[in-house]
């Protein structure tokens, strides 16, 4: 591994094949069979040892990303709650129209771990932290709570609907999972 300080904790569960996740930096879960033998589960490790050292120097980059942004104060975060309800409405509707769906109350929030969400009722809920993305990640998070008026769950038609209005999802999707974990840690408290 890229680091001799990084632990290797193994969750068994009766699952059929193992599976890596990079947790922290310094932190790695593989998810393993049962009765998976240890020299297998040591095998896979280093078969995978080069996606393992780039994921584990992602999770460090993120890592030093959200240690190096300040925290906002209360009163900053509410100035960013207060332009996302003056600025998101307006972009829910035109896209909303374009999906050709209806929705009822949007909400903004300031929430540590989401960017948005959407009721089976139809509200919205849209974090203000957005408003220190760029404005194809905000668009993608409108169209991707937008296409859960369709589609209340990730399903692949769900996946599909998001597709047909941002062919490109996956590159804003990828940069929010790449980004977003240091624009949250600014969150105060």
């Amino acid at each position: 591994m890229a680091e001799a300080n990084v632990r290797v904790r193994v969750i068994r569960s009766r699952r059929k094949t193992a599976a890596i996740q990079i947790a922290s930096p310094d932190e790695i879960i593989v998810r393993a069979p049962l009765h998976m033998p240890e020299r297998e589960i040591r095998k896979l490790l280093d078969q995978q040892r080069t996606w393992i050292d780039n994921h584990l120097a992602k999770a460090a980059q993120r890592e030093a990303e959200k240690q190096a942004q300040p925290r906002f104060s209360r009163e900053e975060i509410n100035a960013l709650a207060d332009r996302a309800m003056r600025e998101l409405p307006p972009r829910v509707q035109a896209r909303a129209a374009q999906i050709g769906v209806r929705y009822g109350r949007i909400t903004i929030r300031n929430q540590k771990t989401r960017w948005g969400s959407c009721s089976s009722k139809g509200n919205l809920n849209f974090n203000c932290m957005l408003m220190l993305c760029p404005d194809e990640i905000v668009d993608y998070v409108i169209v991707h709570e937008l296409c859960h008026r369709k589609e209340l769950n990730h399903s692949p038609r769900f996946w599909a609907a998001v597709e047909s209005v941002l062919p490109d999802y996956k590159n804003r999707r990828k940069w929010l999972k790449d980004h977003g974990p240091a624009i949250l840690a600014r969150m105060t408290g």
